[in-house]
């Protein structure tokens, strides 16, 4: 299957587990179409770099996807109509990033780019 890594940012005025569940519904699409969600990394509520559609801030989620190119069209179809997301991205990667989600490699990965 092929892998996709995919930002979305929604609203500030929603909470957390409204957050969840927009992402938990956008999961489920994605298996009903034969796919799966590896890893779902929640940045949580940031500041944007400029307004969005009156938006100042937004939660960030990173989603991991391993899923068929159907699946993805249909997860990026969801995206686009729903209200609750003021913006998204989708890539196709080679592998998932892992840099940045272990304190450790964050470390080694900064000691040899200052040597």
């Amino acid at each position: 299957m092929t892998k996709y890594e995919s930002m979305l940012i929604a609203r500030q005025d929603l909470g957390q587990s409204q957050v969840n569940d927009l992402v938990a519904n956008l999961s489920e699409v994605i298996k009903k179409e034969g796919g799966e969600v590896v890893n779902v990394d929640n940045w949580g509520l940031k500041n944007l770099a400029y307004r969005i559609k009156k938006n100042r801030k937004g939660y960030y989620v990173v989603l991991n996807i391993s899923a068929p190119a159907n699946a993805n069209l249909e997860y990026e179809r969801l995206a686009r109509l729903n209200e609750d997301i003021i913006r998204f991205m989708t890539v196709k990667v080679d592998e998932f990033s892992t840099v940045g989600n272990n304190e450790e490699e964050t470390a080694a990965v900064a000691e040899d780019t200052a040597n």
